[in-house]
């Protein structure tokens, strides 16, 4: 028997109770796939190097997600409607600002505040009407318009998200492109079952190329199985094993996610990463 997908069953701030977000902050698996989704939208993002941005989590939840920013050297402000889980949040002390809110009534801050946004398996909920004053498109449709201001005229948003439907995923992404965005939709591993993840990279401007879609070996291995205060030592155990800056690999590691990008990138030689002779 297939399990009911959450947006079926409550409103997220009921779904998300006291019990829920514990359970969801504790869950190994969960922060298994919430860690390597958000790895794969700040890749998408495309950021500059070695610069910190400020970037906008939608649907933030527990603070998974903006773990993951902070990891990255980002800083970062999360919106949810579930006080539980905010409360989860601040228990875990994150880094980013916290704000209680409903995004189906639009996102609450000024034009061109963030170089960026990001959001892992929330903005599906905004197709469902939880309530009977609750009309899906406009909602969905307030969501993206104030998505689209809030964000500086470089910015992309990159939201991952499960559709119950094609519909609905069109009907997501024709409403984002209503409201002034370009871009579409990126499926990545569209021929698994498990692993397909869907995508809507969107740019504010009209002339950045859409990223490629991933199909396989596109993601690091990260730590699983750790839960509660053992998973700060994990992803730290995670981060030591990074080659070190300038070396071969880290200067190929850095061009494979620059092709990722669609950005032009030299092809790998035998010079690759070596110290070039001093000129007389």
């Amino acid at each position: 028997m297939a399990h009911k997908r959450p947006e079926s069953t409550l409103p997220p701030e009921l779904y998300y109770d006291e019990k829920e977000a514990e359970k969801y902050t504790s869950n190994s698996h969960i922060i298994d796939v919430q860690t390597r989704i958000t790895e794969r939208a700040l890749e998408l993002l495309a950021l500059p190097d070695d610069e910190c941005c400020m970037l906008l989590d939608i649907g933030c939840g527990s603070g998974l997600s903006g773990e993951t920013i902070t990891e990255n050297g980002h800083a970062w402000v999360g919106i949810d409607i579930s006080p539980a889980m905010l409360s989860v949040a601040r228990e875990r002390e994150v880094d980013g600002d916290l704000i209680l809110g409903d995004i189906g009534y639009g996102l609450p801050f000024r034009s061109g505040s963030f170089d960026g946004a990001v959001s892992a398996s929330a903005i599906q909920w905004l197709c469902n009407a939880d309530r009977t004053e609750h009309n899906p498109v406009a909602r969905i449709r307030c969501f993206f318009t104030s998505l689209y201001a809030c964000l500086s005229r470089t910015a992309r948003a990159v939201l991952q998200f499960y559709p119950e439907s094609i519909s609905q995923a069109d009907l997501l992404q024709n409403e984002a492109m209503r409201a002034g965005f370009s871009g579409g939709l990126i499926i990545d591993f569209p021929n698994s079952t498990r692993a397909k993840k869907y995508f809507l990279v969107l740019d504010v401007s009209t002339y950045r190329r859409l990223p490629q879609a991933l199909t396989e070996g596109g993601y690091q291995d990260v730590p699983t199985g750790v839960s509660g205060g053992k998973r700060t030592e994990a992803r730290e155990c995670h981060r030591l094993k990074k080659p070190p800056k300038h070396s071969v690999a880290w200067i190929k590691q850095k061009k494979e996610r620059a092709r990722k990008q669609m950005k032009e990138v030299a092809h790998d030689s035998k010079y690759t990463g070596r110290k070039r002779a001093q000129r007389l």
